[in-house]
């Protein structure tokens, strides 16, 4: 009897992987995918268990990036910190979290507004830190090396951002 390795039990060929580079590459595809619905959970759990506030895992993060180093951000900064170009749902978004009293807004014309976090959303982003520091972080923190493997993660995925950004380009420019 042949015993077949694991993989080769599996296929991973269909019309997105036809080959072993082609493969390598929709896995890494589908584990974004999956890494980037997992994190939105995550966010949205983390936030509820310190407070009453409902929003979605993209709301947070803007929340947290307002946040980021005490210093006011435009919508332009935002859109460009999470390399997003959909700023009227940036916009929605800092609606929701003004409404919430997390964040307050500053200025008014289109290139003088600003957004910084209340007293309430330091509260809440500090207190977020905090369950995160406990759940997050020191459960990866226990794994041997795990965080020059994350290190290295980061990097990859910043230079793949930048494919998929050039790339998107590209077909941009020639789509019929």
């Amino acid at each position: 009897m042949t015993g077949k390795s694991d993989d080769q039990k599996l296929n991973y060929h269909w019309h997105l992987s036809e080959n072993d580079a082609e493969v390598i590459c929709t896995e890494l595809e589908f584990a974004l995918m999956r890494c980037f619905e997992a994190f939105g959970r995550w966010q949205t759990e983390c936030l509820a268990s310190v407070s009453d506030v409902g929003a979605t895992g993209p709301e947070n993060a803007l929340l947290h990036i307002v946040r980021m180093n005490d210093r006011a951000k435009s919508i332009k900064e935002l859109a460009r910190l999470t390399n997003r170009d959909d700023i009227p749902n940036i916009q929605y978004s800092m609606r929701k979290l003004v409404a919430a009293g997390l964040i307050e807004k500053q200025g008014s014309g289109r290139s003088g507004v600003t957004y910084q976090a209340t007293a309430e959303g330091k509260k809440i982003t500090d207190d977020y830190g905090a369950v995160r520091k406990r759940l997050l972080i020191e459960q990866i923190s226990s794994l041997p090396e795990f965080d020059t493997r994350l290190k290295e993660a980061g990097q990859s995925l910043n230079i793949l951002a930048g494919i998929y950004e050039e790339i998107s380009r590209i077909a941009a420019t020639y789509r019929r």
